[in-house]
């Protein structure tokens, strides 16, 4: 097994560089741009935060964009969201059946591990490389404070950050479950779960009648403008992606032990 995560994280890594450092450097850049824009900030808040529903999906209306942290929550937040969701759903959509879509299968079958051990160390390396992802981007927001001499919100900071990664977890064990049934590339299918995901979100903020429904996306619990307004949670967000996690990935683990696999 050990030997299987060793080669998924090489194979993976590259992908992984890529996709942590464009998005680490996206929202840097966004944090940079904050101070060559912080002189009309002020007017441009006032507009935003009244523009009805378009404030109200971006949380242009609880946060000021004057400030670096309302900045950071309504900008950066976008773009780590859709990024970082992305990223979890190319990752786990094609990690079990790229064995038979590649036929690289006829060599891992024929090794003395069992399905089981296959699945947990695919989705071990797809765990990894998630906290990896995070953790890279957290630095790269981290040096845009420091180098605008800006106090970082450090509480709702670490709660984003922490929250990002358990919706992408959740995404990933989607997109796992589904890679355990297919045995060809579904990279579409993957990006437009996590589109589909955020969209449904956006939307919910903006439609009364889906408020009380946004807990069943994953993006309910990890919005920025909530988490850095102080706003609560329900905590049937929390619970619905605990359930949705456990049973993608038990489905992964009993469908993938149970198919007939191609070599």
């Amino acid at each position: 097994m050990r030997t299987i995560l060793i080669r998924e994280i090489k194979l993976n890594f590259k992908s992984f560089l890529i996709w942590s450092i464009s998005v680490g450097l996206m929202g840097l850049s966004c944090i940079l741009l904050y101070q060559s824009m912080e002189g009309d900030m002020k007017d441009m808040a006032d507009m935003f935060s009244n523009m009805g529903a378009f404030s109200d999906a971006f949380g242009m209306s609880t946060l000021s964009i004057a400030t670096l942290k309302g900045y950071f929550a309504t900008e950066v937040g976008t773009v780590h969201g859709l990024g970082s969701a992305m990223f979890a759903a190319i990752l786990a959509i094609d990690i079990l059946s790229k064995e038979e879509d590649k036929h690289t299968g006829e060599f891992l079958f024929s090794l003395p591990v069992s399905r089981t051990r296959v699945v947990m160390a695919k989705g071990i390396c797809v765990a990894i490389l998630l906290v990896l992802f995070t953790a890279i981007c957290a630095v790269f927001y981290v040096a845009g404070f420091v180098y605008l001499k800006e106090e970082l919100p450090a509480g709702e900071f670490t709660s984003f950050m922490l929250r990002q990664l358990l919706m992408n977890i959740e995404i990933a064990a989607i997109c796992f479950g589904i890679s355990a049934i297919s045995g060809k590339s579904k990279m579409g299918m993957g990006l437009g779960i996590a589109l589909v995901f955020y969209v449904y979100d956006l939307i919910g903020r903006v439609v009364p009648d889906l408020k009380d429904y946004l807990f069943v996306g994953p993006y309910s619990y990890a919005n920025a403008s909530e988490i850095f307004s102080g706003a609560e949670t329900a905590a049937g967000a929390f619970i619905t992606a605990a359930v949705v996690i456990l049973c993608a990935t038990s489905f992964a683990f009993v469908c993938y032990d149970r198919r007939d696999l191609a070599s």
